[in-house]
């Protein structure tokens, strides 16, 4: 039934779902909400990535690419904080695409969310693994090489893929472990411990931000835009600035796609509209709170790295720990090295945390298979069995893929996610005007329509290589849809006239054969 394909969830099952006894726990204020946020935006972008971008792309002009990734993500932002104030479940980005561009379109965009949560949960494993190491080497302690990172990795240098003459990333699997039972744990455990971290690592960026600008040197920042101030590509053709010797842009646009991964986050915030407890409101203050706040955050931390080292000497690893013992403080590296294991860990969890419940919205639609993505915990009240899953997915990736290219790889997937977004607040508009909205993005049409031109500019500023990685992602997550989903998804049982209610089985059971 091709009509089908395209066939959109009415507002009204959206909220008729809520009814059910197989939903999340409301447990989280606006507080808790905007930690999370926090807690999944400051991490391995902050810590990690900064020295990749500013060493491999910008130089000092950093500072103005975090300012352009920003910018695309306040106006994704306010388009996603009307979207979870009207829908208050789970579910995201996915939840909005079936209720404004159809069913296809909802599972195109639910298999991306997998993409954006899965790796980038992978990529921020990477960057805990390398701060644990240089944690542990203060100390004197290292581990055995074959375990310490991926077994390859991109040498901008050079152009191609080297090998790193080691077996797998062994502090990643681990780390990934441990943040898989504390997810199962609950809900309100796995925030309260986020909040925790999140305290702490905001100590950290402000000691960093306070102590490291008595250390900046301005000549630093002279070239301030070594590669120039462009690095937009399509299909690896660059169209303004240069590139590098494997044809990758160079330049502060070409940052701001890489360090767009920084900013991914944000959106996790809606995928816990279901657990929030009063979710018209608190959502968007949690949405739209984090992201200003870890804006000026990023800012003044690449002012302050850039400042102290030259950037064509930042240490990629750990380049912020690193800049300050350059300067002789190893006291502080110790401190900073810490700092990020806890922020970086925080992001992990949060990350982890989301992708389970995209899954689960997925699977009360009949998208994927509900006795298992659909099972809730009775005593957690946590989608138990995907999160398990999640865990394990996560750890196959950190522990043989490079940092590189998961950075880069989620990046193109978190943008395509909030193109469809913005374009799916223009549809609303248009077709539910009369819907409750309690958060109203403003400017509209104009805020939608630069969210989609911004993500779309930084998406051309990527290497062309991600395109084919998003194409055959893409291209598996149809072959699924069309071998399963489409078949089983309730709006088909609706249109063939053969649809059985919507699942709610009791928690922790198979939601279909009951207990």
């Amino acid at each position: 039934m091709p009509g089908n394909y395209f066939k959109t969830k009415p507002y009204s099952l959206l909220m008729e779902e809520m009814k059910g006894e197989n939903r999340l726990r409301r447990v989280l204020g606006p507080i808790q909400l905007t930690s999370l946020g926090v807690g999944a935006i400051i991490g391995t972008g902050i810590f990690v990535l900064t020295g990749k971008a500013a060493h491999d792309t910008t130089g000092p002009a950093l500072m103005l690419s975090f300012v352009a990734s920003g910018i695309a993500c306040i106006f994704a932002a306010l388009c996603y904080a009307e979207f979870a104030s009207m829908t208050p479940v789970a579910g995201s980005a996915y939840t909005y695409a079936y209720a404004t561009m159809g069913e296809l379109f909802a599972w195109i965009i639910g298999w991306d969310l997998v993409l954006e949560y899965a790796v980038g949960s992978a990529t921020v494993a990477h960057g805990w693994s390398h701060y644990f190491q240089d944690f542990i080497s203060i100390f004197g302690i290292h581990l055995p090489h074959g375990m310490t990172t991926a077994p390859f990795d991109y040498d901008p240098g050079l152009g191609k893929l080297i090998s790193t003459h080691t077996v797998l990333d062994l502090p990643a699997i681990l780390i990934t472990a441990i943040v898989t039972v504390i997810l199962v744990k609950g809900i309100k455990e796995s925030a309260s411990f986020n909040a925790g971290m999140v305290i702490t690592k905001l100590c950290i960026v402000f000691f960093v931000i306070i102590v490291g600008s008595f250390y900046v040197n301005p000549a630093n920042w002279r070239p301030f835009a070594p590669y120039g101030f462009t690095g937009i590509s399509f299909f690896g053709k660059t169209l303004f600035g240069t590139a590098d010797a494997g044809g990758q842009p160079l330049g502060m646009l070409a940052g701001a796609a890489i360090i767009f991964f920084a900013y991914i986050g944000f959106d996790s915030v809606s995928t816990h509209a279901e657990e929030a407890r009063r979710p018209n409101r608190d959502v968007p203050i949690g949405i739209v709170a984090s992201l200003l706040i870890c804006t000026v955050l990023y800012i003044a931390v690449a002012a302050v790295l850039t400042g102290m080292v030259p950037y064509n000497q930042i240490n990629i690893d750990a380049p912020v720990s690193d800049a300050f013992a350059q300067h002789g403080l190893t006291k502080a590296r110790f401190l900073i090295s810490a700092g990020a294991l806890t922020g970086i860990t925080s992001v992990l969890l949060v990350m982890m945390l989301s992708l389970p419940r995209v899954m689960l919205a997925m699977a009360r639609d009949g998208m994927l298979p509900t006795s298992f993505f659909g099972a809730v915990h009775p005593k957690f009240r946590t989608p138990y069995k995907s999160t398990i899953l999640t865990g394990v997915f996560v750890a196959a990736l950190a522990a043989f893929l490079p940092l590189r290219i998961l950075a880069e790889l989620v990046n193109i997937g978190t943008l395509l996610a909030f193109v469809m977004v913005c374009a799916a607040v223009l549809i609303m508009r248009k077709i539910e005007p009369d819907a409750p909205r309690p958060f109203r993005a403003p400017f509209v049409p104009f805020v939608p329509i630069a969210g989609m031109a911004t993500c779309l500019l930084l998406m051309f500023s990527l290497p062309a290589e991600n395109w084919v990685r998003l194409i055959i992602w893409l291209a598996i997550g149809l072959l699924i849809y069309f071998a399963y989903g489409r078949h089983h998804s309730v709006l088909t049982r609706i249109a063939q006239g053969t649809n059985t209610p919507i699942p709610t089985a009791k928690p922790g059971v198979e939601p279909v054969a009951g207990r």
